[in-house]
């Protein structure tokens, strides 16, 4: 005797019951009901698999056999109506087939014509650059004839209580300096020490590790700020190796960073033209200065701790207030001229200052008349870095085809030029404390005895450029960074 399954409508292999509703059902087919909805699946209330009753029948156990099957007429009607169903689904799929092959084809087509468009905008933009490129010195020859009635207003000056402030604070600095210039500090380091400086640290991880490249280096202490082509600024302690902030806002790669010597505030430049001053208990920036209209390519801090000066591509040098973020002046290196301006850092007393721009020429400006005291030709390829020592006699200028020049302030020439083998940029330079030794950050780090302007150590742990270059406490440390995203330590 058979069952018919009340799930399946067919002969059960495995009877069972149901006692909730009294049907009969095959085992297997039952479980899985079960196990998906909890109930039976005629009366629909709540069923368990242990509950389920098995039926046993007579007879040999032997599956019943199909009536369909028990004769030959039978037998070719099923074969029949399968060979039906097999044709029936080819020519289906054949349908689907042509239908697939038109819509690739038509697809294809769209893609062709795509690209032919794309291409041909590609072409219409590039010829539209070209001839923007023509417009724009006719453009920069009119903005440099006048200052804009906006940039006028915003301009300030620089009134009688704020020269009065920095010639209070040159005058105490100079007399600090030549205090200090009597005796060099006992620490120390000498060549001979110098010349046996080995890394102690390497830290990667402190940027983005997807857009590579550390662009400006600044330290106090044990504290650095550095700058990426990630549009990030760091705040990180490579003592502790602890990130203290990450600064977000710029919208392009930063160029240059200034630490604040209370270490609390940071200063950023970046390409998207603008200056941003931040602190370290805010990842947003507390002011903006926007006054340069290209990139800014370097800014210096004054030593009073209250002004930023600036340098850009739009061949303006600009002083203004971090605390405000008003600029107080702004000035063309040369009237008239498109000159980008690549470096720019304040002379000890925070009344001159240098600037080094593509037109190789060195330039020294007094700040408050806002007018060239000195130039210093000699350079063949743009001034990418320029450095004051810390006693005020000597600036160091880098230039981009790899040499690096001394110069004298109080006689006004260059005593001595250092050119590198490798013939790249100079990116950085930095002067230790004391004026002794001379840091340069290029393809490599070199460090130069000023007075004997001989090489002390040259270190190629960097695997790309090195942009920027900075001594620890009596120059027996060196930290640097580099576009291999490294902050690298070296120690005595």
């Amino acid at each position: 005797m058979s069952f018919v399954c009340g799930i399946s409508g067919e002969s059960t292999e495995d009877p069972v019951v149901s006692p909730v509703s009294g049907h009969i059902f095959d085992r297997r087919l039952i479980v899985k009901y079960i196990a998906e909805n909890g109930t039976d699946p005629i009366s629909h209330a709540e069923l368990k698999e242990d509950a389920l009753v098995s039926l046993k029948s007579g007879g040999t156990g032997a599956a019943p056999r199909n009536v369909a099957g028990t004769s030959i007429p039978s037998l070719l009607k099923m074969l029949q109506d399968e060979w039906d169903t097999v044709m029936l689904n080819s020519f289906s799929l054949r349908q689907q087939l042509q239908i697939a092959r038109q819509e690739l084809s038509h697809s294809l087509y769209q893609h062709d014509a795509a690209c032919r468009v794309i291409a041909r905008l590609s072409k219409e933009l590039t010829a539209a650059r070209e001839a923007l490129s023509t417009l724009k010195p006719q453009a920069a020859a009119r903005v440099d004839d006048e200052v804009s009635i906006d940039e006028a207003e915003d301009q300030q000056g620089l009134s009688e209580a704020i020269l009065a402030r920095l010639e209070e604070k040159s005058k105490s600095l100079t007399a600090d300096r030549k205090q200090r210039g009597k005796n060099l500090p006992e620490g120390l380091a000498k060549s001979e020490e110098l010349a046996e400086l080995k890394q102690t640290a390497s830290h990667t991880g402190i940027h983005s590790t997807g857009t590579p490249g550390l662009t400006a280096l600044d330290i106090k202490g044990n504290l650095s700020l550095t700058g990426g082509i990630d549009k990030t600024v760091v705040l990180y302690d490579y003592e502790k190796e602890q990130v203290v902030q990450t600064f977000r806002g710029h919208n392009k790669k930063i160029n240059a960073v200034v630490l604040h010597p209370d270490t609390k505030t940071a200063i950023s430049a970046s390409a998207d033209s603008h200056i941003r001053v931040w602190s370290s208990d805010d990842a947003v920036s507390k002011t903006i200065i926007d006054v340069h209209q290209a990139p800014v390519t370097d800014i210096s801090l004054n030593a009073s701790g209250d002004y930023i000066l600036s340098a850009s591509d739009d061949s303006f040098w600009a002083f203004s207030d971090i605390r405000t973020g008003k600029s107080l002046c702004k000035v063309s290196v040369e009237a008239g001229s498109n000159i980008a301006v690549q470096s720019i850092e304040f002379h000890p007393d925070g009344l001159i200052f240098g600037t080094g721009a593509a037109d190789a020429v060195v330039k020294i400006w007094d700040l408050k008349n806002q007018t060239i005291a000195a130039a210093f030709p000699g350079h063949t390829a743009a001034v990418r870095s320029i450095a004051f020592s810390e006693n005020g006699y000597y600036l160091a200028t880098g230039s981009e085809d790899g040499e690096v020049k001394l110069w004298d302030l109080r006689k006004l020439k260059n005593l001595k030029t250092f050119s590198n083998e490798e013939k790249q940029p100079i990116n950085s330079l930095s002067f230790d404390m004391t004026g002794t030794f001379l840091g340069i950050g290029g393809q490599k780090v070199q460090v130069l005895h000023v007075k004997s302007w001989s090489e002390v150590v040259s270190l190629s742990d960097h695997s790309g450029p090195v942009t920027g270059i900075r001594f620890g406490e009596n120059a027996r440390s060196l930290v640097t960074c580099s576009l291999d995203k490294s902050l690298r330590v070296f120690s005595i």
